[in-house]
C-alpha cells in the first residue's frame, strides 16, 4: 500500500524545471470572511481599502470571481489543492487536508521556489511539505511578520508567500493600523436588520477589512523598495463572505463572490476590469503555468493566464460552489453562468443556518429578535425559510442581491432546466454525493415563543464529522474538472 501511495503522489506532483531567474515570484493574500463588494475598488462607498485599490488601478480586477465554498477551512483546502471541496477529502469546517492531496505550493517548492505561509492556516499542522516555513503571523490580524518574511527571504531564489490574515473574522479587535468607522456610516444590506447594534457590529467589521488592506500595502511597499514588484504576481482574495446573516456559508454572491485583484506588471501592461468567470481553484494552474511547472491532472482548476493577456478572454463559462456542514447540517450546490445562479438544496426540511446567522453574534441576534417581534420583511426570508426551497433560481442582472427566487416562474423554465443540467453533469463527473450518514448539526436552531427568542436546543456539540460528501464515490481520487462550458 505504501508503494501504491508513493506512485500516486509521484504522478500528482508535477515536474520541476531548472532554476530560472526570470521566473515570477508569487504572493497570495487571503483575507478571512470578507465579501467582494466590501472594497473600495469594487464600489463600496465607505470602507477604505487604498492599498488594494492601488493594486487594482495598476492591474486587473476580476468582477466574476467565485469561491468553491463559503466556509473557512474547506475553502482554503480547495484553493491550495486546486480541487473542489468534496474532491479534497476535507469538505467540512475544521476537517484537515489529507496528506495524499497535492498542494500547489509544494510543486513550486520542488521547482526551486522558497515557500512560506504566514497567518491563519486552518488546513494542516505547523509543518507541511508545501512550505519551507509556516508562522502564526503575529499581531491581532495575523500579518505582523509579512514584511519581515519578504525582507529576510533567501537571496537569489524565487518565492511564493501565502499571506493569510485573521481579518475580518470574529471576534473584533480594534487597533491603530486602520480607521475606525462610525455606526452612522454603515451601509446595512437589505437582508440584515438595520439597528444600532447591527451598525456597531458592521463598523467593527469595516475596521478589520481596512486593517487587512493596510498590511497588503506594507508588503507592496517592501516589494517596490527591493525592486521586485515588477516580477511579482500578487493576488488578493478571501476564503468566504462577510460573517453576517445570509453571507458566510451561503451560496449567494454575498457568501461566495470573492475579491480577486491581480497585480503583475510583467504581464498586465494596462489596468483592466474583466467580467470573465474564474474560480479560486484556478489560482493553482495559473501559478504553475507562470512558473513553468507542469500542471498535474489532479488539479481541477484552469489557468486564467489567457485573461491576464486579454480581459475579454474566457477559460470557463460556468463556476460551481458547494455548501456543506458548517456548525449546522447542510448540502447545497450552486452553478453560476451568464446572468443566472441556480441552487439545489438537498436538506430543505430545515432552516439554512450557520453561526453567523443564528443568535451567536450581535447582528444575527438582532435579526432574530426582529423576526420574533414580526418586524422582518420579505428581504429577510432566506434566513428563516423552513422548509427552505428545494430549488432557487436568480437573474443577477435584475436582482443582484438574489432576493427573488424565480424557480417557480414559468417564464424561467429554460434557465431552470439549464441549471439542473449543468449541476447534474458536475455532480456525476466530480463524484459528489449526498451522505447517507451526514454530519449532524452541532445544536438546534434558535426558537421563538411569545415574541421572544429562546436559546437553541442542545446537540452533540464539538465537530461531530460523520460521512463526507463524495466519500461514497471516493471523490478524493477523482480528477475530472466538471463542465467548463454551458
Amino acid at each position: 500500500m505504501k508503494l501504491i501511495l508513493i506512485a500516486v503522489l509521484a504522478g500528482c506532483l508535477g515536474k520541476a524545471v531548472a532554476a530560472d531567474p526570470a521566473r515570477p515570484n508569487f504572493i497570495f493574500f487571503i483575507s478571512d470572511d470578507i465579501s467582494q463588494e466590501d472594497h473600495g475598488c469594487y464600489g463600496h462607498p465607505v470602507i477604505q481599502t487604498p492599498s488594494i485599490d492601488l493594486l487594482a488601478a495598476g492591474g486587473m480586477r476580476f468582477d466574476q470571481a467565485y469561491l468553491t465554498i463559503s466556509s473557512c477551512s474547506p475553502s482554503r483546502c480547495s484553493i491550495i489543492t486546486g480541487r473542489y471541496p468534496h474532491n479534497t477529502g476535507a469538505p467540512e469546517l475544521h476537517s484537515k487536508l489529507p496528506d495524499d492531496q497535492v498542494r500547489f505550493p509544494e510543486l513550486l517548492r520542488n521547482a526551486g521556489y522558497y515557500t512560506a505561509l504566514s497567518g491563519k492556516n486552518h488546513m494542516f499542522s505547523n509543518k507541511d511539505r508545501a512550505f519551507d516555513k509556516i508562522t502564526g503571523g503575529g499581531g491581532p490580524g495575523g500579518a505582523g511578520d509579512w514584511v519581515e518574511l519578504v525582507r529576510d527571504r533567501p537571496e537569489g531564489q524565487p518565492f511564493f508567500f501565502w499571506f493569510a490574515a485573521y481579518d475580518a473574522h470574529r471576534g473584533w479587535t480594534i487597533g491603530d493600523d486602520a480607521p475606525e468607522y462610525k455606526p452612522a456610516e454603515v451601509v446595512v444590506p437589505p437582508y440584515n436588520v438595520d439597528s444600532p447594534t447591527t451598525r456597531e457590529d458592521f463598523a467593527s467589521y469595516y475596521h478589520e477589512v481596512s486593517r487587512f488592506d493596510h498590511f497588503v500595502g506594507k508588503v507592496r511597499d517592501e516589494l517596490e523598495r527591493q525592486g521586485v514588484l515588477e516580477n511579482t504576481f500578487l493576488v488578493v482574495g478571501s476564503d468566504n463572505g462577510r460573517p453576517f446573516p445570509r453571507a458566510k456559508s451561503r451560496l449567494y454572491d454575498s457568501g461566495i463572490k470573492t475579491p480577486w485583484v491581480v497585480h503583475f506588471p510583467a504581464l498586465i501592461k494596462e489596468a483592466a476590469v474583466t467580467e470573465s468567470f474564474v474560480s479560486v481553484i484556478d489560482l493553482s494552474a495559473t501559478c504553475l503555468e507562470l512558473a513553468g511547472v507542469e500542471i498535474p491532472e489532479c488539479v481541477q482548476g484552469r489557468s486564467f493566464v489567457p485573461i491576464l493577456k486579454d480581459p475579454a478572454a474566457t477559460v470557463r463559462e460556468v463556476v460551481f460552489s458547494e455548501q456543506n456542514w458548517h456548525v449546522y447540517r447542510n448540502h447545497s450546490r450552486l452553478v453560476r453562468w451568464g446572468d443566472f445562479a441556480y441552487i439545489r438544496n438537498r436538506f430543505p426540511d430545515q432552516m439554512n443556518l450557520c453561526a453567523e446567522s443564528d443568535t451567536t453574534y450581535p447582528a444575527g441576534k438582532e435579526l432574530w429578535q426582529a423576526h420574533a417581534e414580526g418586524r422582518t420583511t420579505e428581504d429577510h426570508w432566506q434566513t428563516f425559510a423552513n422548509p427552505c426551497p428545494k430549488e432557487e433560481l436568480y437573474d443577477l442582472s435584475k436582482d443582484p442581491d438574489q432576493l427573488h427566487n424565480l424557480a417557480d416562474d414559468p417564464a424561467m423554465a429554460g434557465a431552470l432546466e439549464k441549471g439542473r443540467e449543468l449541476l447534474v453533469a458536475w455532480t456525476e463527473q466530480t463524484g459528489d454525493t449526498l451522505p447517507a450518514n451526514p454530519t449532524p448539526s452541532r445544536h438546534g436552531p434558535p426558537r421563538i415563543k411569545d415574541g421572544k427568542v429562546l436559546p437553541w436546543e442542545r446537540g452533540p456539540g464539538g465537530n461531530p464529522h460523520a460521512e463526507f460528501p463524495g466519500a461514497a464515490r471516493d471523490a478524493d481520487s477523482i480528477d475530472h474538472p466538471g463542465p467548463l462550458r454551458r
